[in-house]
């Protein structure tokens, strides 16, 4: 006998005079204690083995509130184990809460009796009635709405008001202790009452009260935001839990995230696209009217079991678009200009580290590469703690124009200088559209992702080259603690890279080694501080010159030999030889 059958049985058992018509199961309500004048309720079970609601029972004349076959027995005072969906070995939900002898319950009782036709109508605007409002015990202190927060043991501490002309305008009247993110969950009670049923979760009171109006179980948070109280171990018994909130991105990451935390048992809610923004279930029945019940059944049928993975469709979809995109290229990242790098690397992609002993050209080798995949259009955010924004810029014009410094602030230059400085700085000019040089030292991985965002947005790409110069110097929660902070940044970094398609640069510092010196053919030990950066890097490279770093006048050819130390995709060993191109700050690949 399945779960349905087994619902059907006992309830036609324990329900006096029911009898089974279509997907309900109707009898005169046991639990009704009507006035002599007055006819007791129906109960209805919805057993329709196609809804998450099958085994839910109601009073037509709300007596008592509704249930699932658990919550039913519980009631009746039925064995638990001859209940459907009983498990002995549940252990209960259990708060440390003392609750104080003083509630609200008389008061609540003076507030109901202040509720006039004015009031009921208010709610009535959006297809409540009076029915519900009286059942959830809603009253009115004179000038708010007074919306009670019932505990677990039935008793209610505190209540929020809300002023019907301005929902904005609330306050909470009663304990302050109850006050509190732990206590604002609305109707609380029906958490126990769907135990091994269905129930919604929706945010905003009048929210809920247009689902009560429908019959489904509901529970409540005064907002978005309050959504981050509900826990998984709370909500653990529910089987199948719907999840509505108003329409707006901010809503959508709230709910995504509770559903993450509950799990595959969660199903949202999504509204038409081209609904606009904050649209909620209170507007819906203000606009449906009697066909709101017809949008709400075809929303839950839409609805789909959550899950933070991506779909397979998806996936394949991108997948297959990624490979479309790569046909034909000889290489699968970004080419930065050096053919030999590119080769070694096929393409620059990843997180891309170099190490190097001080003023060995780290920086200027980075600057050469950023600001040339700049001028092929690349975005390129330079995060610089080391030269300066004017440095940056000045080396580049060197670089670009063929001329020194001093060429370039020639007051009367000639023909010749006058001739390259120009045709530099229109290069320079169009260069700086896709560079910019960040200096703040306030910066946050939060900070990063929100520039990443603004540079894709501006030059309408969906990829960024990161430059980090340097590692060493980037700011720090703990400045007690680098090496902490570093491995910080490298997981950040690692979330950037493959959330929002960034390739980084970062130029980090070498260890020195017993002797004090620098190893000639460093491995990825040599990284000062590593820590992950052997685990964080996609490639980490070491430039190393083999010049007398002190005699900066030597006649000698100045050459550096970038060593490939490590990498995920690429054989380590010799990249190339580079040489150094005084005064013009650029380095020639031999």
């Amino acid at each position: 006998m399945n779960y349905i059958d087994k619902v059907k049985k006992f309830y036609l058992k324990h329900i006096p005079g029911a009898k089974l018509k279509g997907n309900h199961i109707q009898a005169t309500c046991p639990f009704c204690k009507p006035e002599e004048d007055e006819k007791p309720g129906v109960i209805a079970v919805y057993v329709n083995p196609d809804s998450f609601f099958a085994g839910y029972f109601r009073c037509s004349s709300r007596c008592t509130p509704g249930g699932f076959p658990l919550y039913f027995g519980n009631i009746m005072g039925i064995e638990a184990e001859k209940v459907p969906g009983h498990d002995p070995d549940r252990e209960p939900y259990v708060r440390d809460i003392i609750f104080p002898t003083r509630n609200l319950n008389t008061e609540l009782l003076q507030f109901i009796s202040l509720m006039d036709q004015d009031k009921y109508e208010h709610f009535s605007d959006f297809g409540v009635s009076k029915a519900v409002i009286d059942e959830m015990k809603i009253g009115y202190n004179g000038r708010y709405l007074v919306y009670p927060y019932f505990m677990e043991n039935g008793n209610c501490y505190a209540a929020r008001c809300i002023l019907p002309a301005r929902e904005l305008d609330t306050f909470w009247y009663g304990d302050k202790k109850f006050f509190t993110e732990d206590f604002r969950t609305f109707n609380v009670q029906e958490i126990d009452r769907c135990e091994g049923g269905a129930m919604f979760i929706t945010d905003s009171e009048n929210n809920l009260l247009t689902l009560k109006e429908l019959g489904y179980p509901s529970i409540a948070v005064p907002s978005v935001a309050d959504l981050d109280i509900l826990t998984q171990e709370r909500l653990a018994y529910i089987n199948h839990i719907f999840i509505v909130t108003h329409n707006s991105p901010e809503a959508q990451l709230t709910t995504r995230s509770l559903a993450t935390r509950i799990g595959f048992k969660v199903r949202i809610l999504k509204w038409p696209t081209h609904l606009k923004r904050d649209y909620n279930l209170v507007q819906l029945s203000r606009d449906k009217g009697e066909d709101f019940r017809t949008a709400v059944s075809l929303m839950i049928k839409k609805s789909k079991a959550f899950s933070p993975f991506s779909s397979p469709e998806k996936e394949h979809r991108n997948f297959i678009e990624v490979m479309e995109r790569e046909k034909g290229k000889k290489l699968l990242g970004l080419s930065c200009g050096f053919k030999k790098l590119d080769s070694s690397l096929s393409g620059i992609r990843g997180i891309n580290i170099l190490g190097g002993p001080p003023k060995a050209g780290k920086s200027c080798f980075f600057m050469q590469v950023s600001t040339e995949m700049a001028r092929r259009r690349n975005p390129v955010i330079y995060y610089d703690f080391e030269n300066g924004r004017q440095t940056i810029y000045t080396r580049t014009l060197c670089r670009l124009s063929r001329l020194s410094g001093e060429e370039i602030r020639v007051e009367n230059p000639d023909e010749n200088i006058a001739k390259k400085l120009s045709a530099s700085r229109k290069i320079f000019k169009e260069m700086l559209g896709y560079f910019r040089v960040v200096t703040d030292r306030k910066l946050n991985p939060d900070i990063m992702r929100r520039q990443i965002d603004f540079i894709q947005h501006e030059t309408r790409s969906d990829y960024t080259v990161v430059v980090v110069d340097s590692l060493h110097k980037l700011p720090f929660q703990d400045l007690s603690d680098r090496r902490t902070g570093i491995d910080s940044w490298l997981r950040h970094m690692e979330s950037i890279r493959d959330e929002q398609n960034v390739s980084f640069f970062v130029v980090s510092e070498l260890s020195r080694s017993e002797g004090g010196s620098y190893s000639e053919k460093p491995d990825l030990g040599s990284f000062k501080e590593s820590g992950d950066i052997e685990y964080s890097a996609d490639n980490a490279m070491i430039l190393m010159p083999d010049w007398d770093l002190l005699d900066p006048i030597s006649t000698v050819k100045r050459k550096s030999t970038l060593w490939l130390a490590a990498s995920r995709e690429n054989s380590p060993g010799k990249v190339a030889e580079y040489s150094l191109e005084y005064p013009y700050w650029g380095f020639r690949e031999i």
